[in-house]
């Protein structure tokens, strides 16, 4: 399937499941620093945070690496900004 251009795979579920299993360890990381530094992050800030992390990992994935130009950028960021818009419609939703 092409995307702006830019030819994305179907990754496997173990591939799935590596990138979730690494997106959980960066977002533990990135939360103890957070609280290290002396911020204390919203459930929603954390869960965000989560859901960003989780689809810069599955992103490279499918295919889609912002380093690689502006076309791959702008896909990664319509991406987040997706991902972001369904986990606020979900957090209004279920508040």
């Amino acid at each position: 399937m092409k995307l702006l251009g830019i030819s994305t795979r179907v990754p496997s579920f173990g591939e799935v499941t590596a990138a979730s299993i690494a997106a959980l360890g960066l977002w533990i990381v990135a939360c103890g620093l957070l609280y290290r530094a002396g911020f204390s992050p919203s459930r929603f800030d954390a869960g965000v945070l989560l859901v960003l992390i989780e689809w810069s990992c599955v992103s490279l994935r499918l295919g889609i690496r912002p380093h690689l130009g502006a076309r791959h950028l702008a896909l990664h960021v319509a991406g987040c900004a997706l991902v972001m818009a369904a986990f606020h419609a979900a957090c209004e939703a279920f508040v």
